[in-house]
């Protein structure tokens, strides 16, 4: 083990991957201000709904949410140029993190990897070439790497797919009601709205969505199959940003393909004036024993994390719980309505809250059928009341429907939400069984 990861080898994947990621990252960050994403998620709305715990964590008032994202982007661009790296990688991966955990209303799965690949970034010697740090500094100037810093890559992105692939065998994804669902949003695209409604499409999109997710690593892996692989991935990866619309992640999962060729052939097509590395020399650190444990540690993390909800009563397309944080990507659609009642303990007085006169619409959507946003909401509205001196209960009155099949009620009605605590590793009383007979 030791000789294989701390072996030397070329490093112009990671170079090349460097300015790639950093080139995305910056993108995804002023595309966010131009796009108008940050009004909508993070500036128009009352409030944001953020990870449960992380309270503290708000969006700076007025419009500075568009000088943080703008400096997001200057941290991109360092890092793409390689100047003062660590401390450029560091910043953003802070900032993208804050970012992601204010708000969950546009929560995906892509998000959280990208601080994944962040923190994997922030441990790699990627500045030690084609760099304005190597530049400055001769002294740190590389053309080889340790062979973990490939290895890393692709064990997080060989975990993300395998997950991906296991999660979608479940009855409504293979007899193709999800993407028949998924396309029906797509209906009025210019062209190809129309063929994107076809059921030989669905069947198609359905069963190759499972082997490629399923096969793409091991495909990338073999020499033989490589080539064929990396060909399905340009036309998964173009399909789904065309179709999809989900930003960068398309174009950094095609940028995860350069850790598995070999770096002669990245080192030729991309950095021809490059001296390639060949000594395949095996250096030894003298802290190997803290990185092996914390690699270890990390991927026992990221190997566990997806498998909670098995340990969670309930079933987590309905529930929700443990659902983040676990590659379930496009699995379901879920709609549905909720009402807030709230009753005064004292004097019995009863008033009714519609989510809708206080949340934006990308909120409106989620928090129907999440029920840590619907607890949230609750707390909220405890606190609200609480603060004109009245002590009330709440209640939660909806339905809502699970890939376009009949909506069921989701919450117990009779429970107050006020008094109820939070557990994230427990299932929730009051989120009803599915499928529920009302």
């Amino acid at each position: 083990m030791t000789a294989f990861l701390f072996k030397r080898i070329d490093n112009a994947p990671l170079i090349v991957f460097r300015i790639i990621f950093g080139l995305l990252i910056f993108l995804e960050s002023v595309g966010a201000i131009f796009t108008g994403w940050i009004k909508r998620t993070l500036i128009q709305p009352e409030f944001t709904f953020n990870f449960i715990g992380f309270d503290w964590l708000q969006p700076l008032p007025g419009h500075w949410m568009y000088v943080y994202y703008a400096l997001m982007g200057v941290f991109g661009l360092f890092v793409m140029v390689g100047y003062k790296y660590r401390w450029s990688m560091a910043a953003f991966t802070l900032m993208w993190t804050a970012t992601y955990l204010m708000q969950k209303a546009s929560y995906n799965n892509h998000y959280y990897l990208l601080i994944l690949i962040c923190l994997l970034m922030l441990v790699q010697p990627a500045n030690r070439y084609l760099s304005v740090d190597a530049g400055r500094n001769r002294d740190m100037r590389d053309i080889s790497m340790p062979r973990w810093c490939s290895v890393i890559i692709i064990l997080q992105v060989g975990i993300v797919y395998t997950y991906a692939a296991i999660a979608k065998l479940y009855p409504d994804w293979l007899n193709y009601t999800v993407v028949e669902n998924l396309m029906l949003g797509k209906k009025n695209y210019p062209v190809v709205g129309g063929i994107l409604q076809k059921h030989w499409l669905h069947v198609f999109i359905t069963w190759s969505g499972i082997l490629f997710d399923g096969l793409v690593v091991p495909l990338l892996l073999w020499k033989p199959t490589r080539k064929i692989a990396f060909t399905a991935s340009i036309v998964f990866h173009l399909f789904n940003s065309f179709v999809f619309q989900i930003g960068i992640f398309p174009y950094m999962s095609l940028a995860f393909t350069l850790f598995f060729f070999e770096p002669r052939v990245i080192r030729n097509i991309f950095l021809r004036r490059k001296p390639l590395y060949t000594a395949g020399e095996v250096i030894v650190p003298g802290n190997r024993n803290i990185l092996l444990v914390a690699g270890m540690a990390y991927f026992i993390i990221q190997l566990a994390l997806p498998l909670r909800h098995r340990f969670i009563t309930g079933d987590v397309l309905w529930t929700e719980e443990a659902h983040r944080m676990s590659w379930r990507m496009m699995l379901r659609s879920k709609g549905g309505y909720i009402r807030f009642r709230v009753v005064d303990k004292n004097s019995g007085k009863e008033e009714t809250v519609n989510p809708r006169d206080r949340l934006s619409p990308k909120q409106q959507r989620m928090i129907a059928t999440k029920p840590d946003v619907i607890w949230q909401f609750a707390q909220r509205l405890k606190k609200e009341y609480a603060a004109r001196g009245q002590d009330v209960a709440i209640y939660a009155r909806g339905k809502v429907s699970v890939n376009r099949k009949a909506s069921r009620t989701f919450i117990d009605r009779e429970t107050d939400l006020a008094s109820e605590k939070w557990d994230p590793f427990c299932h929730s009383h009051w989120i009803l069984p599915y499928p529920y007979e009302d």
